[in-house]
């Protein structure tokens, strides 16, 4: 039996996701590791959750880290949940994962605190349940740039290392990392419970949801159709947010859509370095399925399957249902459009709209793939009004379309410095590029030094800033044959 910790860390606990039906969760302790030592703590997010970043780094924290004791009140469970993974359903589950309960901040507000890496589970299905560093250390890392860029986002609180090796393609250093999130409920909960449940276990997830995450529209007579509306309405201004930083997931499947609209999973996403519609970093995604530009396609299919799960909810005839589920899905793609849309125009200081403005955008992208433009540093120089700083500097269908732009800025009744000001809080200085989040775990993994990680996530927590300590971060990798490749971490 593990300990209960009762220290002063702060620690106020709910278990509201254990008051489901007990098909949706498997009661689970975490498996106690040898020897943990945290190595990450993440100061600002642990006050943000009324947590002391103090009581955290100590002893009786780092075991509640490492799952070797749990916080007072925790409730430790396996989550139940199916997926389409690359079009194929499947049962999955919490493999390698426990949430420990839901932590109330000062607010009132609810937080899945989760371990990641925290031994087998019932849905491991052969896995060892564990977890290596630098994937941990990966997600710490793209979690605090996703959130610094103002995209919805789960977070790490702690990584912790567990003192022991785990066998991958080689023996890597183990680590469990402490997962926050608005929740854990993702569309393929909804697909467990519609294949594996009855109508009324649909109907108290989807009250559930409801009440945690879109508590306005629990009186409303259609609040199962609000439901899909609501959720289609966070995921088209999601992937619109991810389209316009250039961020790929890398593993759409509709265990990875989270109901609450957060991006979660950050195995083998990355950032696009070099602008290409077709750009796939997943070694596993061969035929580019989840490639950048089909990521707004993907996650409109990803809704359709959520669509499915809620159709006992809609109408009593399934037909009508269908019809139902059918009409409203059919506006997502204008929803997206509409913010990638509005995104694009804030990027080039565009502040009111023309019907031009869409071939403007696409023939500055068109001319960005063909010559092999940078995404992020493209927007950073037109933001700079560095045009000189681009690839395409001197060839003349950019100067003609650099010279319409202008024009285009001019005409509007704002000012030019209002223009700027709103391409500086939309262009990211800086991303997390691969080749600098591969020098990070590097130093941290191979030599045990976090100085180049902490260096790194500090400048991402202000990608808006345009500081001078910016300049060495917006340098691209020396050029290579051998494409950038991510991985599962598994």
């Amino acid at each position: 039996m593990i300990n209960q910790n009762s220290s002063n860390a702060g620690w106020n606990f709910d278990n509201s996701y254990a008051r489901l039906p007990k098909l949706f969760y498997n009661k689970q302790n975490p498996v106690p590791v040898d020897s943990p030592r945290l190595v990450v703590l993440n100061e600002k997010l642990a006050a943000s959750l009324g947590l002391d970043a103090q009581s955290l780094k100590e002893e009786e924290s780092i075991h509640v880290f490492s799952g070797n004791r749990l916080p007072e009140g925790a409730a430790p469970l396996a989550q139940a949940y199916a997926g389409h993974q690359f079009g194929h359903f499947t049962m999955l589950g919490d493999g390698r994962a426990v949430l420990l309960g839901e932590q109330i901040d000062h607010g009132g507000n609810r937080f899945d605190i989760q371990l990641k890496g925290s031994g087998r589970t019932p849905f491991s299905r052969g896995g060892d349940g564990r977890a290596a560093l630098g994937p941990m250390l990966r997600e710490y890392i793209i979690s605090e740039a996703m959130y610094g860029l103002g995209i919805p986002t789960t977070r790490s609180l702690a990584v912790v290392t567990t003192g022991e090796k785990i066998l991958r393609e080689t023996e890597l250093p183990g680590a469990i990392l402490t997962r926050v999130a608005a929740s854990h409920i993702r569309v393929g909960t909804f697909q467990y419970a519609a294949a594996w449940g009855k109508d009324e276990e649909i109907k108290a997830l989807a009250d559930y949801t409801i009440k945690r995450h879109y508590p306005d529209i629990e009186i409303d007579d259609d609040r199962y159709l609000t439901l899909l509306r609501e959720v289609m309405k966070k995921q088209a201004e999601l992937i619109a947010k991810w389209m316009l930083t250039g961020f790929i997931h890398g593993v759409m499947n509709t265990d990875n859509m989270a109901i609450s609209g957060e991006t979660i999973d950050y195995g083998p996403c990355a950032f696009m370095d070099t602008y290409d519609p077709a750009t796939v970093f997943s070694s596993i995604d061969r035929e580019g399925r989840y490639a950048y530009s089909n990521q707004p396609i993907i996650a409109g299919w990803n809704l359709a399957r959520f669509a499915e799960t809620l159709l006992p909810l809609l109408a009593r005839d399934e037909e009508k249902a269908v019809e139902i589920a059918q009409e409203e899905l059919s506006s997502y793609m204008d929803m997206y459009r509409a913010h990638w849309l509005s995104g694009m125009r804030a990027k080039l200081g565009i502040l009111n709209a023309e019907q031009e403005d869409q071939a403007l955008i696409e023939k500055l992208l068109d001319m960005m793939q063909k010559h092999r433009a940078d995404f992020t540093n493209t927007f950073r120089a037109l933001t700079l009004d560095k045009p000189e700083d681009t690839v395409m500097k001197g060839i003349k269908a950019f100067d003609d379309w650099y010279s319409i732009w202008k024009s285009r800025l001019k005409r509007q009744e704002g000012t030019l410095e209002e223009a700027q000001q709103l391409m500086r809080h939309s262009n990211p200085s800086v991303i997390p590029r691969n080749h600098r989040v591969e020098e990070a775990l590097k130093a941290a993994v191979e030599e045990n030094d976090f100085s180049v990680m902490e260096r790194l996530v500090n400048v991402l927590s202000k990608p808006f800033a345009y500081t001078s300590e910016h300049e060495e971060y917006c340098t691209l990798p020396e050029s290579s044959n051998i494409p950038y490749r991510t991985f599962c971490g598994t």
